[in-house]
């Protein structure tokens, strides 16, 4: 995995041993499942979500910031006396 941990519910054996194996034997069954272990696939959808609303909260600021910008300008018009 990402951190470099032993993967839990996977035999140690060499990659040749590892074709004689089942599928479902030489993997788990989850998103990355032979490859990174539970923690690593936990902050990985974490970090994407955290960075899926990072982009809301900026696009709703700017949202806010154009809006100030355009009551905050005078309208142009006729000046009454």
């Amino acid at each position: 995995g990402d951190c470099g941990k032993a993967l839990i519910g996977l035999p140690r054996l060499r990659p040749t041993e590892y074709r004689h194996l089942k599928k479902r034997e030489r993997r788990v069954s989850r998103a990355y499942g032979g490859s990174r272990c539970a923690g690593c696939v936990r902050s990985r959808v974490v970090r994407a979500f955290l960075i899926e609303e990072q982009k809301c909260v900026k696009q709703v600021l700017a949202e806010k910031v154009s809006s100030q910008r355009d009551d905050s300008k005078p309208k142009k018009g006729k000046k009454k006396h």
